[in-house]
């Protein structure tokens, strides 16, 4: 794994850490939706996308 690729995997840990304690609602169910697109972007390498979903998985949040 390359540094950029575990940096990528460190801030998917911080941000599903940030979701899980996150109150049930719709703020949480939008940013859901991101953070699979999220995974989706980086099981295909992608890191500018990975890294543009989980931004708007905190954005959803806040």
């Amino acid at each position: 794994m390359n540094p950029e690729q575990t940096k990528i995997a460190d801030k998917m840990k911080d941000v599903k850490a940030t979701w899980d304690k996150a109150p049930a609602g719709p703020k949480k169910d939008a940013a859901l939706k991101h953070y699979q697109a999220a995974e989706k972007a980086h099981t295909a390498s992608n890191d500018a996308e990975t890294h543009k979903e989980l931004d708007a998985v905190t954005q959803a949040l806040a």
